[in-house]
């Protein structure tokens, strides 16, 4: 049978302020990508969500990002190569120790907004990412973007790379995701995310922004906690991919 990962961006609510709804995506998803403080989260916040995923054998990721809670972690951001690899490894660390409390672990990286962006293109920031990695737990699975150079660069440095694809999210003709900036980058249909996640699972292949077909090969597929259909679209999407013959199955294996 084939098998696809389904993740969500989780952990992200700081002190009053609720974003996403964790408890609902954790019983739909497989993986969790949750935050580590700097992008979003807070401790008590992101101890709650690592007991839910828990509960519910969902596999966990640390989501690192720049230090940017004003930005969301959506701002870029130049750091030197010093201070990124000591973010990476901090949040890492500092989400490994929660786990633990929370009787997880951590098994799998996913950089976070402007930093996951740059470093799918931008050789220096990556191998700092990857450096880092490397330097705290050389056998944590990296996710990167389908189709970017990272996944080629991670791979020739020894991690093991899982490649992602964005349910709710428009890419352009060149397999790149269309900016936030622009009209239509974020999809809200469920039915309509749905039908396009699982034509890329079944042929490789995802509908452009501009009507061309662009390739896609991924393992696992995110839709973005922060999204006001998240549930919903995550909710359809599986049940259509489970409809079509696929198991949702986390890559990593849970806790």
């Amino acid at each position: 049978m084939l098998t696809i990962d389904l993740n969500s961006d989780l952990g992200e609510s700081f002190g009053a302020w609720t974003i996403g709804d964790d408890a609902a995506m954790l019983d739909v998803v497989s993986s969790a990508n949750v935050a580590c403080g700097f992008h979003a989260g807070d401790p008590a916040g992101i101890l709650r969500t690592l007991r839910a995923a828990a509960e519910r054998g969902v596999a966990i990721g640390a989501h690192v990002g720049y230090r940017d809670l004003v930005g969301f972690g959506r701002r870029n951001m130049d750091p030197t190569s010093d201070e990124l690899i000591g973010d990476v490894i901090y949040q890492i660390g500092a989400l490994q120790g929660l786990a633990k409390a929370a009787g997880t672990r951590v098994s799998y990286v996913k950089p976070h907004g402007a930093l996951y962006n740059t470093i799918a293109i931008d050789a220096r920031q990556a191998a700092d990412v990857i450096a880092a990695i490397r330097a705290i737990d050389d056998k944590l699975v990296l996710m990167a973007l389908a189709g970017s150079p990272l996944v080629k660069r991670a791979r020739a440095a020894g991690l093991t790379v899982v490649a992602e694809a964005f349910a709710d999210r428009a890419y352009t003709a060149e397999g790149n995701l269309v900016s936030r900036r622009e009209k239509g980058a974020v999809l809200h249909d469920p039915e309509l995310v749905a039908a396009r996640m699982v034509r890329m699972v079944k042929e490789g292949a995802i509908e452009a922004i501009d009507g061309t077909v662009t390739k896609i090969d991924a393992q696992s597929i995110c839709v973005h906690g922060d999204n006001p259909s998240a549930v919903a679209i995550a909710q359809r999407l599986r049940m259509l991919l489970e409809q079509s013959g696929l198991a949702i199955q986390p890559f990593t294996g849970a806790a």
